[in-house]
């Protein structure tokens, strides 16, 4: 890896140069209104692993946006990595909240701030660096195939019916991701496991127009009053969910693995002042970092209804909306706590008001070995580029194609990312070390140069 290493070393100015520019397009998934510039970032990723030496690069059409495909193959003997990302980003929404233009990115204290910097912008663009480095020093040597996709903020479902039909050519000995975290700067981790999710719209009707709170209110069921009331009963005491059968099936951890976790390092102070808050806040009988990672969750990402402009609208509102996540556990289907939650609050609605309730999307949980070769390429990798062991985690988030890649296409997935927690992904000011954008690019090579070792023992 010398040769790759100094190349990398050489490079690294145009590397970011060209990660700014990929920044700038805002490829928003969720909004039709950037259609274009979605597009635009998919053909801007292809013309880009051209450009580092990957063959057969195209565009695969989907139903929605395109799946960017491109492959490298080296050796009929050697074993093949599948690179998996998305050039798709959350909306950057409240802007007012952004120090900076989100598709305008800036770097300030060593720290690139934009939307899509850290998740998955960067991250998935180490390894098309990583993988012109060590295919230009000549050291390259696995095979390697990209998928990398834009729709994995909307719920990926072309990538679904992508990978069911496309099997033969995406055939590979291990998938390789990097759309994680890292517990800090001088603490590598690896996750070894991801929450599901099942992600609910709903809406509340009253009357068939706003009224007038004087003459109508106490009269007439208020929809935000009722909406805050079942969401309000979803939650007891302990912060446990109510709706029935929700926590049937949840994988107990043992107490031996609960004590490891509790060695992880982390200072609940530190956490607390990053958020700006005075305590945390969760499920009793859990820690921060248990409730975060190994407990199921559910939360309202969105309300709204009635008046919200400037000065005061006595309105008693028709309508009232919200969206609601829940986060998974492994051996809770998606399917089946969405239909819970759907049976749950059709059922809590009192008379006077219409329900509705809209699933989005979902996908499972997963839980990755830390016995095979990858997860050693991987740990060793890390090991070298940070001189320390790098500590297995289980991730909060969803990455819900991951569980799907195991099940249709029979290969695990390796989660070897570079942020942090504190990026602000999803935030305002989403930001992306370049610290951690340099140490990806360091890092990807040694796990290819470990992980064929391995294989061809």
């Amino acid at each position: 890896m010398k040769e790759t290493q100094a190349y990398i070393s050489a490079h690294q100015d145009r590397f970011l140069t060209e990660l700014l520019e990929f920044l700038r397009i805002p490829s928003i998934s969720a909004d039709p209104a950037n259609a274009g510039s979605v597009r635009r970032a998919a053909e801007w990723m292809a013309e880009n692993l051209k450009k580092a030496g990957v063959d057969h690069v195209r565009l695969e059409e989907t139903a929605g946006f395109p799946i960017v495909y491109g492959e490298k193959m080296v050796d009929a003997k050697a074993p093949t990595v599948l690179v998996y990302g998305h050039y798709d980003v959350q909306p950057a929404d409240p802007l007012d909240l952004w120090d900076n233009p989100p598709f305008d990115p800036i770097i300030k204290n060593e720290v690139i701030y934009a939307r899509g910097s850290c998740d998955d912008k960067g991250q998935v663009f180490m390894h098309v660096k990583a993988f012109e480095a060590m295919y230009a020093a000549g050291e390259l040597t696995c095979n390697v195939k990209f998928m990398i996709e834009g729709e994995e903020e909307i719920g990926s479902n072309n990538l679904s019916t992508f990978v069911c039909a496309h099997k033969d050519l995406l055939k590979a000995d291990v998938i390789l991701i990097s759309d994680t975290a890292i517990i800090a700067n001088d603490t590598p981790s690896i996750d070894v496991g991801l929450r599901g999710l099942s992600y609910m719209e709903v809406s509340v009707q009253g009357p068939n127009r706003d009224l007038h709170s004087g003459v109508y209110g106490g009269a007439v069921a208020n929809p935000i009053n009722i909406l805050c009331e079942m969401i309000s009963s979803m939650h007891d005491e302990f912060n446990r969910i109510t709706i029935p059968g929700f926590y049937d099936g949840v994988l107990d951890v043992s107490p031996a693995d609960r004590a490891a976790m509790a060695q992880t390092p982390f200072d609940l102070e530190a956490y607390q002042n990053d958020l700006g808050i005075h305590a945390v806040h969760g499920e009793k009988g859990f820690s921060t970092i248990e409730r975060a990672s190994i407990r199921p969750t559910l939360d309202v990402n969105g309300i709204w209804g009635g008046y919200t402009g400037e000065g005061a609208k006595t309105v008693l509102p028709s309508m009232a909306y919200a969206k609601i996540s829940m986060r998974l556990v492994p051996n809770q289907s998606s399917e089946q706590i969405t239909k819970l939650f759907t049976d749950y609050f059709l059922a809590a609605a009192p008379k006077g008001v219409k329900v509705t309730v809209t699933p989005h999307h979902g996908g499972e949980a997963y839980l990755m070995p830390t016995d095979s070769i990858a997860f050693q390429a991987a740990s060793e990798a890390l090991a070298k580029t940070f001189g320390k062991e790098p500590v297995p985690t289980r991730g909060g988030g969803s990455i819900p194609i991951v569980a799907l890649f195991e099940k249709e296409l029979g290969i695990k997935s390796i989660l070897m990312g570079f942020g942090l927690d504190s990026d602000a992904i999803h935030s305002p000011n989403e930001h992306y070390g370049l610290f951690n954008f340099y140490k990806g690019i360091e890092t990807i090579p040694y796990f290819f140069s470990n992980y064929n070792e391995l294989y061809q023992q």
